[in-house]
C-alpha cells in the first residue's frame, strides 16, 4: 500500500438512527461536534435518518404512503387554474 494517502485520524464514532433511536459504533473519520455517552464512554456522533435496523429493504417492512391524500391535495391545488 501507498504511504500517506489514508487518513490519520479513524477513531470509534457512534451513529445514532433518529427514527428508531439505534446506536452502533465503528470506526470513521467523519468530523462532528456532537458527543454521546454508550455504555459509560462518550464517542463523537452522527445521527442517521435511516440505517440497517430501520431500512425497509433490511427490516422486511414496508410502510404505507398515503398516495390518494397526496393526489387529492394536488388536485385541490391547482384545481383554480383550470378551465
Amino acid at each position: 500500500m501507498r504511504k500517506g494517502i489514508h487518513p490519520e485520524n479513524y477513531r470509534i464514532v457512534a451513529f445514532k438512527d433518529m427514527s428508531n433511536e439505534d446506536v452502533f459504533l465503528t470506526k470513521s473519520t467523519a468530523e462532528t461536534s456532537e458527543t454521546l455517552e454508550v455504555d459509560g464512554v462518550e464517542y463523537p456522533v452522527i445521527k442517521l435518518e435511516i440505517s440497517r435496523t430501520s431500512h425497509p429493504f433490511y427490516t422486511g417492512k414496508s410502510k404505507l404512503v398515503d398516495t390518494a391524500g397526496r393526489i387529492d391535495k394536488f388536485k385541490n391545488k391547482y384545481a383554480k387554474f383550470q378551465k
